[in-house]
């Protein structure tokens, strides 16, 4: 993403969140032991984490909510699961 693009969102979160704040995180990964696994250690245990296979069970998807302590913590994570091979970011 390019740094226009992120001072944008960046002002955007810090104008909707007061931090720390809880946010939610949205993922789809591949059902495969790797990218599940992958997506796991990206969060901390201590987190709210739901998993729901889809209906043909191809696909995994998270919901993830997690303290966060500012935007940039945000975009951390978001930024080592775009290294998941076929994971989709909503």
């Amino acid at each position: 993403m390019d740094e226009e693009k992120m001072n944008r969102l960046r002002a955007q979160l810090d104008k909707e969140h007061n931090w720390p704040s809880i946010y939610m995180f949205k993922f789809i990964v591949p059902n495969e032991a790797q990218s599940i696994e992958s997506l796991r250690v990206i969060f901390d245990e201590s987190v709210e984490m739901r998993e729901k296979l889809s209906k043909n069970g191809n696909y995994v998807s998270f919901t993830i909510r997690e303290m966060m302590l500012n935007a940039d913590s945000i975009f951390d994570r978001y930024t080592r699961a775009s290294s998941i091979k076929g994971i989709i970011s909503l």
